[in-house]
């Protein structure tokens, strides 16, 4: 079993070192169950799909990530500590959406987003995605279902650096100067946002 890993690895790394024909410039994230795995500020990768944006990631960010092979084909089953149990697991979005595809089956187009994401699913799907956007020192989060559809993230609180929360009205709030620091947002049973300046 050892082996095969190591084998599954070397296979992506050499995805990953080698420029593949028709790669795309993406945005990549990575969140975890509590903390941001990679990516809080969705840097760019080279990748021609979601899976090897992911792999691309794990290389420069230096993070574990494991695929399991099942009848129905690979899917990621672990990123860093969390391995998928029962009802919770882990998923990604392209552009805010949900691929009705698995992570090998998406073809990136220059300037995608790509997140991936701890879920944990119940009877309505998984959680609401968070995007943080800034207009001046005025920030807004949006929640974003599996379908992209996007609505204003009420009762939001926007962090700043690691010591400042400032709560939102109807999603919208406005901060002081905050220079060096990254502001990204939460709410209460979404997956936390993008950080920006």
């Amino acid at each position: 079993m050892f082996r095969r890993s190591l084998i599954i690895v070397a296979a992506l790394a050499a995805l990953i070192v080698v420029p593949v024909a028709g790669a795309a410039r993406v945005h990549v994230r990575v969140e975890g169950q509590t903390r941001t795995i990679y990516g809080a500020t969705a840097p760019v990768v080279e990748a021609s799909n979601a899976l090897a944006a992911l792999g691309a990631a794990s290389a420069v960010g230096e993070f574990y990530f494991h695929l399991a092979t099942t009848s129905f084909g690979s899917y990621v089953d672990q990123i860093g500590r969390y391995p998928a149990a029962g009802s919770s697991g882990w998923v990604f979005k392209v552009d805010g959406a949900s691929p009705p595809v698995g992570a090998d089956a998406v073809q990136l187009k220059d300037g995608d987003t790509v997140l991936w994401y701890w879920a944990t699913f119940g009877p309505n799907g998984g959680p609401a995605t968070l995007e943080l956007k800034r207009s001046g020192r005025c920030y807004s989060v949006l929640a974003q279902d599996d379908n992209g559809k996007t609505t204003v993230a009420q009762d939001a609180v926007l962090h700043v650096g690691a010591r400042r929360a400032v709560p939102t009205r109807d999603g919208r709030a406005c901060i002081g100067p905050h220079v060096g620091v990254l502001v990204r947002a939460t709410l209460d049973g979404a997956v936390r946002s993008n950080a920006l300046p």
